[in-house]
């Protein structure tokens, strides 16, 4: 789950990190009220889940609360990579002395949170790593023991800051850890961190990224901060057809069904399942030459109407010409009900489920039962003595084949 920027700012503020006198609006009034109650020049940022704010024009400078409310309606109005912003944060200009960059992100080939600090900040930090990689300490932290100061001023060192700036630096990058933990964030940053004129350090913008599955665990905190968990939070806006799966898969508790389609524009739709299987079987598809028009995923023992319902989503995109059914070593998912679903799939829209279902691999329960189903209709299938990258070829023929033979 991603948060918008003043969110964030609640979130760090929560964890004892100094921040600036804030104020999120949503209107131009009450971004000119904001601005009345801090005083002096503001900054008044669009409240979008993208970047490219401040070269869209989502980033503006104001001297007075009028302007402030002035350029506040304006931003409102402004979408910035397909997003509408939901507000605008009202920001203090600050006398900057020199800007940091703090973030704990979690280290997916260590399997460890990863903290990283550099005394360069404001830009990417990617930038930083490769232009200037002495300018950036790193430290991992353990998934058991408490987090110590000591390792936090170890990584502040690592970039060459000493004295009061790094035990104050190294103060809000523990806290920062911290926070990590205990809200179960993917990323927590602070880019820029700033030291000001006297010395104290404060976060002027905020990044956080939370574990889908944790949201649950933490919606006491996520209310009161004034997160509305029934909004989406993509970076982009879901298509009708990632909403329809959705939507089928929230109707009914049995099993799990997933469809993603932004940036893919192909003929072969994909009912594919088992985790990291999904992104192999995708990955197989597009290395023969297919083209995927979706990702999906589908898992858990659903029912009947449930893997109905996301064949017939794909099917509906256009143009798909044949689906592949595949997944990789199931353990529950009952082979029969995914068959009867998709085939219920095809002959509800008119389709033949033997030209329609390029190819048919889930190896698991009810084998024998499926297979039998898929025989009645000549759909074709094979088991788990076929690999998944040579059942991803079989459907990728089937499709290129039958293109062929129509020119």
């Amino acid at each position: 789950m991603r948060f918008y920027e003043y969110e964030s700012r609640r979130i760090v503020e929560r964890a004892g990190i100094p921040v600036t006198d804030y104020g999120f609006a949503t209107t131009a009034a009450e971004a000119g009220q904001a601005a009345e109650r801090i005083g002096g020049p503001t900054v008044i940022k669009s409240q979008v889940l993208t970047g490219g704010r401040m070269k869209a024009g989502g980033v503006r400078f104001a001297d007075s609360p009028e302007q402030a409310e002035a350029d506040a309606a304006e931003i409102l109005e402004l979408e910035i990579g397909g997003h509408v912003p939901v507000g605008v944060l009202v920001d203090p200009k600050a006398e900057i002395e020199q800007e940091y960059y703090a973030a704990v992100l979690w280290d997916g080939r260590a399997k460890r949170p990863m903290m990283l600090f550099s005394d360069m900040g404001g830009i990417d930090i990617e930038q930083v790593a490769a232009e200037h990689p002495d300018h950036v300490g790193r430290g991992h932290l353990s998934n058991l023991h408490p987090i110590a100061d000591f390792e936090a001023k170890q990584a502040v060192a690592r970039c060459g800051m000493t004295g009061s700036a790094l035990n104050r630096a190294s103060a809000v990058l523990a806290r920062l850890a911290r926070l990590q933990r205990d809200y179960d964030m993917t990323l927590a940053e602070i880019n820029p961190l700033a030291r000001l004129a006297d010395g104290s350090f404060v976060a002027l913008d905020a990044h956080m990224e939370m574990e889908d599955e944790a949201v649950g665990r933490h919606k006491p905190m996520l209310h009161e901060i004034g997160v509305d968990l029934d909004e989406p939070r993509e970076l982009y806006e879901p298509s009708e057809f990632e909403r329809n799966v959705k939507a089928i898969d929230a109707a009914d508790h049995r099993g799990v069904i997933q469809g993603k389609d932004h940036g893919f524009h192909g003929d072969l739709g994909l009912v594919i399942g088992a985790g990291g299987g999904s992104l192999t079987l995708t990955d197989a598809v597009r290395s023969q030459g297919g083209r995927p028009a979706n990702y999906a995923e589908i898992g858990g023992n659903p029912s009947v109407a449930k893997s109905k319902g996301l064949a017939i989503e794909v099917l509906r995109k256009d143009g798909v010409e044949k689906i592949a059914v595949m997944m990789s070593i199931v353990s529950n998912t009952r082979v029969d009900i995914v068959a009867r679903g998709v085939i219920k799939a095809c002959l509800e829209l008119g389709k033949d489920p033997a030209e329609t279902i390029a190819i048919f691999r889930i190896p698991g329960a009810w084998e024998e039962e499926g297979y039998r189903i898929l025989d009645r209709y000549g759909v074709e299938y094979c088991d788990r003595s076929v690999s998944m990258w040579e059942a991803a070829g079989r459907a990728v023929a089937r499709v290129q084949g039958d293109r062929t033979g129509s020119q």
